[in-house]
């Protein structure tokens, strides 16, 4: 992704007037087969009036459309707020709102500690160390997500309602986290160039910056009173027959029910066909520990009710739990089983994580506060 290359994406049937200016209007960042949630296409650059691909090269109804400029990606330091990209496995058109520093422990990755060590879970376990790795709080503009929902939930960050009911959960729809290298930042001239409905809220247009979006004091605000229950602080992955496993558990807050306390959190799992072989998710099976001493298991079809299907085309699936224990900590750990084109299964390890409680625990949010 050279700078100076056009970001281009497939769009719906015709083109939009530039409703604010000469620059031209954005477009859904799908693949170049209109498959949705495809990997951002970097074409050579064209002049505007040039014709879009012949029909025998792109679905029928769909045309490539420029939304900005490539940047090079950034292989030393962090991506600053205001930061347009196009997700590199998912292809959505997206904006930095502010990064998260967090542990990220890869099991794929040789260790010098290689003993077996039994955690408080109660089953073996090679040691993991930790390294520090950036990932980024990010809005996905609204006229992707429906491009998108079939490979990845575009509501990845829920709170816990405040009120009488426990179980209550509100969500912020178009909010994600997503890791360095899966940024392909690009620019742009449009002064709105991302639709959400908090774009204008967090962030304004300023042309004497680079990039040219700043913070308004209402992100500020609203990223320290939500700090607690947006961080991102550890992530776990580990890799089975080419099949990688991301693991991104948050603490989401407490709540009192009948007389005793229930202590929730959230989890995003990413998984990833590293091989060029079609495989399916059937099956998920849970062992969740919880400190008080109780060891529950979980079985069950798919995930989210679906069961998808990971190509070379569509190698990836992103999707957002939730668990509760009574108990301010616990361990949660298991497999998926996937199945080949043959009929035959295997299963594919979810990394062992912790699930741990803010211990200087605040009330949780009540909505967005401004």
């Amino acid at each position: 992704s050279p700078t100076g290359r056009a970001a281009r994406a497939a769009a719906g049937g015709r083109r939009r007037a530039a409703a604010r200016g000469p620059a031209p209007a954005p477009a859904p960042a799908r693949g170049a087969r209109g498959s949705g949630g495809g990997r951002g296409q970097v074409l050579p650059h064209a002049p505007p009036h040039k014709a879009p691909l012949p029909a025998r090269n792109r679905p029928e109804g769909k045309v490539l459309e420029t939304v900005g400029v490539f940047e090079a990606p950034k292989q030393h330091g962090k991506y600053e707020t205001g930061q347009l990209f196009l997700h590199s496995v998912f292809g959505y058109r997206g904006i930095v709102l502010f990064p998260w520093q967090a542990r990220l422990y890869d099991r794929d990755v040789a260790s010098p500690v290689t003993e077996k060590s039994e955690n408080a879970a109660g089953h073996g376990s090679k040691e993991v160390k930790g390294k520090t790795h950036t990932y980024y709080q990010v809005l996905i503009d609204a006229r992707d997500c429906p491009h998108i929902s079939q490979r990845s939930q575009t509501e990845a960050v829920t709170f816990l309602a405040n009120h009488d009911d426990s179980r209550a959960l509100y969500a912020i729809p178009g909010l994600d986290y997503v890791s360095h290298e899966d940024i392909l930042p690009y620019s742009s001239t449009d002064q709105v160039p991302i639709q959400h409905e908090l774009f204008e809220r967090f962030l304004m247009y300023d042309q004497t910056k680079v990039p040219p979006f700043v913070a308004r004091d209402t992100l500020c605000a609203w990223q320290e009173k939500n700090h607690p229950w947006l961080e991102l602080s550890d992530v776990h992955r580990e890799t089975t027959e080419n099949i990688r496993v991301t693991v991104i558990p948050f603490y989401m807050g407490m709540r009192e029910a009948q007389n005793s306390h229930v202590y929730w959190w959230r989890y995003c799992i990413r998984l990833e066909n590293l091989d060029s072989e079609v495989v399916q998710l059937r099956e998920r099976h849970w062992r969740i520990f919880s400190l008080s001493g109780t060891l529950e298991t979980v079985r069950g079809r798919g995930v989210v009710g679906r069961e998808p299907v990971l190509s070379k085309e569509q190698p990836a699936f992103q999707y957002s739990s939730h668990v509760s224990l009574q108990a301010s900590s616990g361990h949660m750990w298991g497999t998926f089983r996937f199945e080949r084109p043959d009929g035959s299964h295997f299963d594919v390890r979810i990394p062992p994580f912790s699930l741990e409680s803010n211990k200087d625990e605040k009330t949780p949010p009540s909505g967005l506060h401004w």
